[in-house]
């Protein structure tokens, strides 16, 4: 099932939902006749940009990671010298307020390597980032209302410039959407609003996977 030429970005939209759903990224991208690495692409694009990532782009070079345009990479070093304490998901924050209209901003990794190769990069910090984790085998439902998963889907910008931030519920084994608030932030306070009202709605599950 390749894309079909009349609509790809409908196509794309289709893909990106049944993942948030909670299919496989094998499994989707099995039905879409595409790669995993073309797959896990477009979902990244999706979730860092929101829904203007599945559009068409031109195949023109972007500039980016080692060499951003100097105005972006001037401007990430000086917000760093007047911020010492700010990382790269703060400053990059700051320039999808100041230029999401104006040009492709990039990825959080890509402002770290500018803080990096201009030695703004603390020691300790490198070394958090070097260390691993080791994770916990994930935990799997039996039934319905076992598990739950939440997550902020991306975000976007609206056609009055402010941004949506799309959150999403789900039940783990049964894959139907419990929920889908768009919000104006991330903060704490509209989350637990909702969560308030899911489990007035839904019950209490046995565990939440955030």
């Amino acid at each position: 099932m390749p894309w079909r030429e009349c609509s790809v970005m409908e196509e794309r939209l289709h893909f990106v939902a049944r993942l948030l759903e909670g299919e496989g990224m094998s499994d989707v991208c099995r039905d879409f006749g595409i790669s995993r690495k073309t797959g896990y692409k477009i979902f990244n694009r999706y979730r860092e940009e929101g829904l203007e990532a599945l559009c068409d782009r031109s195949r023109r070079p972007v500039r980016y990671a080692n060499q951003l345009p100097e105005q972006i990479e001037r401007l990430i070093v000086e917000t760093k010298r007047e911020k010492p304490h700010w990382g790269a998901r703060k400053i990059r924050e700051l320039l999808v307020r100041k230029l999401a209209d104006d040009v492709r901003i990039p990825a959080k990794s890509t402002v770290h390597a500018v803080l990096d190769r201009h030695g703004l990069v603390s020691q300790a910090r490198k070394r958090n980032r070097a260390s691993k984790a080791v994770g916990t085998p994930l935990s799997q439902a039996a039934a319905p209302n076992d598990l739950w998963c939440t997550d902020f889907k991306g975000e976007f910008r609206l056609g009055n410039g402010s941004y949506c931030y799309p959150l999403t519920v789900t039940d783990q084994i049964s894959r139907y959407v419990l929920a889908c608030e768009a919000l104006e932030s991330t903060k704490e306070t509209p989350v637990i609003e909702a969560f308030v009202r899911l489990f007035r709605e839904r019950g209490l599950p046995a565990a939440i996977r955030s």
